[in-house]
């Protein structure tokens, strides 16, 4: 069996412990770096009347697309390599060009897929997830979306507990070219009264919920594996474990899921079609677990190292078709 995944070159080593874990079991991997087309990468599709030839070229050699059996879909950057440089009107229309070229090819085959581009389009929407969850029997935070100023201050009125704040899209803020990502943040009541910004750009706001343990649960096909942190135990990652995550990287253990939340998470998944999503959770001091997210490609790599779970050889046996998919 054949499997593309679909990536960029600075992906991280979950690539290569999936790939390797696809090799010992007999199959054969191939790479598409979205970010080289189409700069370096070549596709080229032919289509006639009674015959359809769909091939890629890469430094890795020539593939026949007809012989993919499952794809991985990862990270996409489809044109990142094209001159910064060129004129921004022509550069756009390149990378939309360019992004429909290997989107449409990637569609047109018949093969299983962890998971469907538009599948994980779906399952991002925040709003859909918390209104999912909440139909499946988890429990959710009180959370207000909004860019009303006033809004958010009857909200706080309502959370005795105080209020966090955070992005519902994953992004980061570039100064002097350094990468600095915007973090979950609590909201002092001086905050309350510097909401001006909220006409620019809407955020979300939720309740502060006190904190036990934070959860990694990531769902592999029906396999569950579950991890916990006690991010308390630092104060730069009391509010988003992330802040401190490489101080907290070998404190990650084995975490026993209830079996009714488990359940609850897998009826979650089976809505969104995914085999595949990291969900974060908080285990509250009085037991009660509260779902916060599911990223459908959510990252796994620290957690084969410590604490050790077999994320990357469950991947494999899904699209090698040696364990249970959503189909």
């Amino acid at each position: 069996m054949t499997v593309l995944i679909i990536t960029k070159s600075d992906d991280n080593e979950s690539i290569e412990f999936v790939t390797d874990a696809i090799k010992e079991r007999g199959g054969v991997v191939f790479r598409l770096d979205t970010d080289r087309f189409p700069t370096e990468v070549k596709l080229a599709a032919h289509y006639s009347k009674d015959s359809e030839q769909l091939v890629m070229a890469s430094e890795q050699g020539e593939l026949d697309l007809r012989q993919v059996s499952a794809i991985w879909h990862r990270r996409l950057n489809i044109g990142g390599r094209i001159p910064p440089e060129m004129d921004r009107q022509v550069r756009s229309g390149a990378i939309g060009e360019s992004r429909a070229t290997v989107l449409g090819m990637l569609a047109s085959l018949k093969v299983f897929r962890m998971d469907e581009h538009e599948k994980i389009q779906r399952a991002r929407n925040k709003q859909l997830q918390l209104q999912v969850a909440r139909e499946v029997g988890l429990n959710t935070p009180r959370t207000l979306i909004t860019n009303d100023p006033q809004a958010v201050k009857d909200f706080a009125k309502t959370c005795e507990n105080g209020l966090i704040t955070k992005m519902l899209s994953s992004f980061a803020i570039y100064e002097e070219g350094q990468e600095k990502v915007v973090f979950t943040n609590r909201v002092a009541p001086e905050h309350l009264e510097e909401l001006e910004g909220l006409r620019l750009c809407p955020m979300t706001f939720q309740e502060m919920v006190p904190k036990a343990l934070e959860l990694r649960v990531t769902i592999v096909g029906n396999w569950t594996f579950a991890a916990s942190i006690d991010s308390q135990s630092s104060e730069r990652a009391s509010l988003d474990w992330r802040r401190d995550g490489v101080g907290l990287l070998r404190n990650w253990e084995r975490y026993e899921l209830p079996g009714e939340v488990e359940q609850r998470l897998m009826r979650l998944m089976d809505y969104f079609g995914l085999n595949y999503g990291a969900i974060d959770i908080i285990v509250a001091p009085d037991g009660s677990h509260i779902f916060l997210e599911v990223n459908p490609v959510g990252e796994f790599f620290w957690l084969e190292r410590c604490p050790g779970l077999p994320i990357s050889r469950s991947i494999a046996d899904v699209l090698l078709g040696r364990g249970y998919r959503r189909v």
